[in-house]
């Protein structure tokens, strides 16, 4: 999800089964036999009649001395990260999408709000989509004021969010940098610099030497745009979204939200007066009065149930991993003029992330030449990749608005609340965007930050256009 935050990590997708910290086929053996009145066996508490509950202060805690304890055991004492339950009857929230966004707006809503009977319901697996298939890049400086506040907002949670958690989400401030390679470049990026010192956004120009410096792979002249200078958010990075997703979900889990898997909407009932009730699902009906619906690139499909039209175009979009090397690469780089950005990740991957495809589609594999002509710009920006074999490539579907910019608000239909149309810059969101998405729904009403991100916006037409901010061309 993000041409700065885009589609394609270095790890694809998650797996089913990454509930289990580092869990074997023997530890998992060993918690099915486990005592079912061990709490110490479960991570929510003791059971009761074959059903345990969750308990923030019964979680288990992660450090460096559980780590070394735990080594001593061969690893087999982990408890699962969190259950997988069977549906209630009813909740006092449903959330439809169990990706970064839902997830961090369930546990949001449990920690900040009081809201724990809260289920987030998945039609795959926890972290499956769009968060198992992103560039995983964070940054905040973006030109509109609205823009870097929601931005800006999640970077200052990124920064606190492993100990938030509890859970290593591998946040890695090494810095963003946005190439300038003509003077259009150059004027656009400083514009970008001001704008977000004006804000309180760090954010500094570089000359061509400068960059040089600040990321000594690149090439800045003897190529067919030479690089003139670049925009640097040192406090911009990566971090990890699979950890992301699971930390989040243990964090959830923890405080009382049940989190179902497996578990398709096919609808969403709606009342004489034409207020939500529930969702039908491929496991029955399920009754809530409040339906938050956060299905990135199928969320006009979802909200179609509703009967609501979304100004939503969904589009593949593409991301490649090449074969570890060395660490080699310090930083994130982008580019809008060759179209291409990259970072290497802690496995030594470099990730290359793409551009939208040019046709809406709900296929996950995108046109070939897209990622051939990415690759073109890369050998471009570095040449000493050029031999660098590629492990992967891979697409998401992302959900674009007209004006380029999310969608966090209440809709038409009472109860019934949407976060989507991200485009390429989901991820780097992810715990801004769950903050004020469950501020909104608990209050029936937008956070401060988020309340100029409304669907009426098309209609009144107070767009805010960040069509030029994910440095790849839309």
């Amino acid at each position: 999800m993000n041409a700065a935050g885009g589609f394609g990590s270095h790890a694809a997708m998650s797996h089913p089964m990454s509930h289990l910290f580092n869990a074997s086929a023997e530890t998992m053996l060993a918690l099915h036999r486990a005592p079912r009145n061990d709490a110490s066996q479960v991570h929510g508490g003791p059971r009761t009649a074959g059903v345990y509950f969750p308990s923030e202060a019964n979680v288990q805690k992660f450090s460096g001395f559980e780590l070394f304890r735990r080594a001593f055991g061969g690893h087999k004492s982990w408890q699962p990260q969190w259950r997988n339950p069977e549906p209630k009857a009813e909740y006092d929230v449903i959330i439809v999408g169990a990706g970064g966004h839902g997830l961090a707006a369930a546990y949001y809503l449990a920690k900040e709000h009081g809201i724990a009977n809260v289920a987030v319901i998945e039609r795959g697996w926890l972290g499956g989509g769009n968060t198992g298939r992103n560039t995983t890049i964070v940054r905040s400086n973006y030109l509109f004021d609205e823009s870097a506040a929601l931005y800006e907002h999640a970077v200052k949670l990124w920064e606190g969010l492993s100990q938030d958690l509890n859970y290593n989400v591998m946040y890695s401030a090494r810095g963003v940098l946005m190439l300038a390679h003509n003077h259009h470049d150059e004027i656009s990026f400083k514009r970008h610099v001001h704008a977000n010192r004006l804000n309180g956004v760090d954010n500094e120009w570089l000359n061509a030497e400068q960059v040089k410096e600040f990321c000594p792979p690149l090439n800045i002249k003897s190529m067919r745009y030479p690089i003139i200078g670049g925009a640097l958010q040192r406090r911009g990075g990566t971090a990890r979204h699979d950890a992301v997703a699971w930390g989040y979900a243990r964090a959830a889990d923890s405080r009382g939200v049940d989190i179902i898997q497996n578990c398709e909407v096919t609808g969403i009932r709606r009342n004489a007066a034409g207020a939500v009730e529930g969702v039908e699902t491929s496991r029955g009906f399920i009754r809530a009065k409040k339906v938050g619906v956060s299905a990135a690139g199928h969320t006009s499909v979802v909200m179609a149930m509703a009967g609501l039209r979304m100004p939503l175009e969904s589009y593949p979009l593409q991301a490649l991993v090449s074969e570890p090397v060395k660490p080699a690469f310090p930083t994130v780089v982008m580019s809008n003029t060759i179209h291409a950005y990259i970072s290497q990740s802690d496995k030594g991957e470099m990730v290359i992330g793409a551009g939208t495809d040019a046709y809406t589609s709900y296929s996950q594999r995108g046109a070939l030449h897209i990622a051939s002509h990415t690759l073109d710009a890369i050998c471009e920006l570095v040449p000493q990749f050029r031999r660098l074999r590629m492990l992967r490539n891979w697409g998401g579907i992302v959900d674009v608005t007209p004006d380029r910019s999310p969608i966090i608000a209440k809709t038409p239909v009472p109860g019934l609340y949407v976060n989507c149309g991200w485009g390429t810059g989901g991820f780097k969101a992810t715990p801004g965007s769950g903050h004020v998405f469950a501020h909104t729904i608990a209050k029936d009403a937008p956070h401060a930050i988020n309340a100029p991100f409304t669907l009426e916006r098309f209609r009144d037409g107070f767009l805010i256009d960040e069509a030029a901010a994910a440095a790849v061309a839309h």
